[in-house]
């Protein structure tokens, strides 16, 4: 069914819908209304609100007592497209700069072919999740009692990875994606007369200083044989050319896979700026945000995942490294076994990374990613 034309066109026609009219976080109204409408009509119980604008579909089938969890993401991103595709967003400064509008078709059309063809027993519940980009969506789910409310023994989900070619899939037991940590330091003096230097703590000053101490810290306090990035992404401070500002901010990430690097990370963080404040006698405020946890495969999941995909793709392997991108389905891999999928959609046409302008959903995935959650609901919820 997966591979029928109509069944293909219609999903396609679904995906363009919803990029001509992408929605931010927590505001995927429309998308989630265009969701919950095409699981309605798949004959599958609809619930709708959770977790703010998020979706679940249940489809049960046969007596099997067995449950799963499938998973898409429904948001965009607050910059503005360069496609020039006919179906190019029509909200300014709003783009599915990252796939999910392919993503939800391809969940869409998971739910649509086993609602059809029921080679299953069990029950699988379809969940469309809202604000994945920074915005902590599948966290917000969590809380509104996702796993209580839609019992889930393992949960899967998929994304498009623009670095590998069409028709290959990698997963990995453990971490995949980092933790995506953020940092705001406040360094705050008394602001004076840029020509009367002494008479006021230079926050500039102190604030080089501390960049360049806050760069050294994947190097000199985090072990070789871990991994870590620090990168300092904002210094703001000051108006004019003649005054030494009473303030300078600050802000940058961290992405890791461990705990524990998190916690020396964090902690080297607030050393540094308290030793800094000291010496420039300024005063420092550390604001240290981890928004998002790393993203852990459960060893066994990984592993059914990659079998299911060799039913899909000619290239199937274990992942040899994580990505220190970020993903909050770890926040649903941190309740339930499951485990997180990159599929292939480089080609010819579609070459740009994923955040870029011209970045594009390679439609050619669609089969490949319905087919994928097709084989691992025959694997996991086989007729008894």
């Amino acid at each position: 069914m997966y591979r029928d034309p109509a069944f293909l066109a219609d999903l396609v026609a679904i995906r363009r819908d919803i990029h001509a009219h992408p929605e931010l976080g927590f505001e995927e109204h429309r998308t989630a209304s265009i969701v919950a409408g095409a699981l309605a009509a798949a004959g599958l119980e609809v619930t709708t609100g959770v977790g703010g604008t998020g979706v679940v579909g249940t489809l049960r089938n046969g007596g099997g007592n067995a449950s799963l969890g499938f998973r898409a993401d429904m948001d965009a991103l607050p910059f503005a497209e360069e496609t020039g595709a006919s179906y190019a967003s029509t909200v300014p400064g709003v783009f599915h700069g990252c796939g999910h509008d392919g993503h939800t078709a391809t969940l869409i059309g998971a739910a649509r072919h086993l609602a059809a063809t029921r080679d299953f027993s069990g029950t699988i519940h379809f969940i469309f999740q809202p604000a994945e980009e920074g915005l902590g969506g599948a966290r917000a789910m969590v809380a509104d009692g996702l796993f209580d409310r839609f019992p889930c023994d393992r949960v899967f989900a998929l994304h498009n990875w623009p670095e590998l070619p069409l028709g290959s899939a990698r997963t990995r037991p453990g971490a995949i994606m980092a933790s995506a940590d953020k940092f705001r330091i406040t360094l705050t003096g008394r602001g004076g007369h840029a020509a009367l230097p002494h008479q006021t703590p230079d926050a500039i000053l102190a604030a080089a200083e501390l960049v360049q101490q806050l760069n050294t810290i994947v190097a000199r306090r985090v072990a070789a044989t871990d991994s870590a990035v620090l990168s300092v992404t904002q210094v703001n401070g000051g108006h004019a050319h003649n005054v030494l500002p009473a303030t300078v901010t600050i802000v940058g990430t961290v992405r890791t896979f461990s705990d524990a690097v998190q916690d020396r990370i964090e902690a080297s963080i607030r050393a540094m700026a308290a030793g800094v404040a000291l010496s420039s006698e300024t005063r420092v405020a550390v604001d240290y945000d981890r928004y998002y946890p790393a993203t852990i495969n459960d060893a066994d999941c990984a592993a059914l995942a990659l079998n299911a995909a060799k039913a899909v793709c000619d290239d199937v392997a274990i992942a040899p490294d994580p990505a220190f991108t970020s993903e909050d389905f770890a926040f649903m891999l941190a309740q339930r076994p499951g485990a997180y999928l990159w599929l292939g959609q480089r080609d010819d046409r579609h070459t740009a990374a994923l955040h870029q302008p011209t970045y594009d959903f390679n439609e050619a995935l669609l089969p490949f990613g319905v087919a994928w959650f097709d084989a691992l609901a025959r694997q996991l919820l086989p007729h008894e």
